[in-house]
């Protein structure tokens, strides 16, 4: 079978098969007898997949190994990459984005409250810093923070509907934008005018968020920006469109933050 597909095609064909059955990454990797880790890179196409591996598989997933090396295989699946539809598919145990308004505007008081004294922190830190909040929080809990959708532009992710949350916010006078200059560049920049309430986020969030913070809030935008453009989501995003959640699992070191209970042992 590895002479007839690369292992890329052989990992795209397992991922499709994988979100039609709606398991988890975790779920096929205990079903079949292999780390997470271990099935993350077969997937990725880092790692080959022996014949026994393979045929567990085939049980687990409901499929015929005839079919999997197909040329009409898409065509008897009806499927596509995972990255172009995998929030279209209903079976999905992960849920589609939704946007909590309330807590993302307590989340952006919070972050601009811990960093009030810091004035690299302008309108891209702050879209990095809320940007890796949300995804280090769904890759450790499978969990959406604050559900907001970010879209892939060419300085780095940017979190969706932002102005006009923002628009609101200043109205209600619990945020003031300003213009200053940092460095010799024209900078933007939010002062909270309010505290944010932290009884709307739980201590899981509100620890990601904080990790965040320390990690990245000292940040040029430029390095923060940089640093962006090499998280493997925003990597694999087509420029303009939404970056999918799901390709937090797909994480390796350094941007992964999170532990798994088996270790990589191939």
């Amino acid at each position: 079978m590895g002479n007839e597909l690369s292992k890329k095609e052989i990992g795209e064909r397992i991922i499709n098969l994988r979100l039609k059955k709606g398991f988890s990454q975790d779920d096929l990797a205990k079903s079949i007898g292999i780390s997470r880790p271990s099935l993350t890179q077969i997937e990725l196409g880092n790692r080959g997949i022996s014949f026994s591996e393979m045929q567990k598989l085939s049980v687990v997933l409901s499929f015929s190994l005839d079919d999997f090396v197909s040329e009409k295989f898409y065509n008897k699946q009806h499927l596509e990459l995972p990255y172009e539809a995998e929030e279209n598919i209903s079976e999905e145990r992960i849920s589609v984005p939704t946007l909590n308004i309330i807590k993302f505007k307590n989340i952006l008081l919070y972050i601009l409250e811990r960093c009030s004294g810091k004035p690299n922190v302008g309108e891209t830190v702050l879209y990095k810093l809320l940007y890796f909040s949300d995804f280090n929080y769904y890759e450790l809990y499978e969990e959406h923070l604050t559900g907001a959708n970010y879209k892939k532009l060419p300085y780095g992710p940017v979190p969706q509907k932002l102005d006009a949350i923002i628009d609101q916010m200043i109205e209600l006078k619990q945020l003031e934008k300003i213009k200053t200059d940092y460095k010799g560049f024209p900078q933007k920049r939010f002062i909270p005018l309010e505290k944010a309430d932290l009884t709307r986020l739980k201590a899981s969030e509100k620890d990601v968020i904080d990790k965040v913070i320390d990690q990245m809030s000292d940040w040029s935008a430029n390095a923060i920006s940089d640093y962006s453009h090499k998280d493997l989501p925003w990597e694999v995003t087509e420029i303009g469109n939404d970056i999918s959640y799901n390709l937090a699992f797909y994480r390796e070191l350094p941007y992964s933050v999170r532990v798994y209970d088996e270790e990589e042992n191939d």
